[in-house]
């Protein structure tokens, strides 16, 4: 065994400098949080909201997992039909500096067609998406909470909240400065007001009827708005 006085060093000193973990409910600066994050390579999503740490639970397949699924696909299947968006899963995103969400899925128009947020030299988001995705356990998640607040503050233009348990799906868009709640047309369709095109049928998608989900999109990514866009971004 070393002694560590043999060697000169300091045992306070080397328990000192050791990053200190990474927990829930931690009251963190977002350069702490990422110093403590980076080190913590067992934790595979954590989260800084107001400051405050949220590390994530292992996820459930019903209540998350396969939702999370349909949504993506949901993206993914527009993403691949307008050029020039991006589609990212659980990126960590830099709001600012008590904001370091991880969220379910972001949309992204790139800077040079007019995006508001960028990717730093390290490969993070830094600023706020245009689209921002969750699927929360329910209405008293953080999620329609001081996330909310924090998304809201920041600028992302439209946020997707799927709250399993309840089967619900709200979905947001930033006008003056406030969330205002999109509503479905007569055929319960919402169509986003910033990615034109990005159509949804909400019962379907609650309901896991992926095949009408995309037969909505489809009829979205035909439109004449949809085309204009694509024409925008080129």
């Amino acid at each position: 065994m070393v002694n560590l006085s043999d060697t000169g060093m300091d045992a306070s000193k080397t328990t000192h400098n050791r990053v200190p973990l990474l927990e829930s409910g931690d009251h963190l600066t977002r350069y702490e949080f990422e110093q403590r994050y980076k080190a913590a390579t067992h934790i595979k999503k954590a989260e800084l909201i107001e400051g405050i740490v949220y590390v994530a639970s292992p996820l459930r397949f019903v209540s998350h997992a396969q939702p999370h699924g349909h949504l993506i696909t949901w993206l993914g299947v527009y993403e691949a039909s307008t050029p020039g968006i991006k589609l990212g899963i659980e990126p960590t995103v830099r709001l600012d500096q008590d904001n370091e969400p991880q969220p379910d899925a972001v949309l992204l128009i790139p800077q040079n067609a007019g995006g508001q947020s960028r990717l730093s030299e390290d490969d993070y988001i830094e600023g706020a998406p245009e689209l921002v995705a969750e699927i929360a356990a329910s209405s008293v998640a953080i999620d329609l909470n001081d996330k909310k607040k924090a998304y809201r503050r920041n600028g992302v233009q439209e946020y997707i909240v799927w709250q399993t348990f309840e089967n619900k799906l709200d979905w947001f868009c930033l006008q003056q400065g406030d969330y205002i709640s999109l509503a479905a047309d007569a055929n319960g369709i919402i169509q986003s007001q910033v990615f034109p095109g990005l159509w949804l049928s909400v019962a379907d998608l609650l309901t896991g009827d992926m095949t009408r989900v995309l037969s909505v999109l489809q009829e979205g990514l035909k439109s004449l708005a949809h085309k204009a866009f694509v024409q925008k971004l080129a």
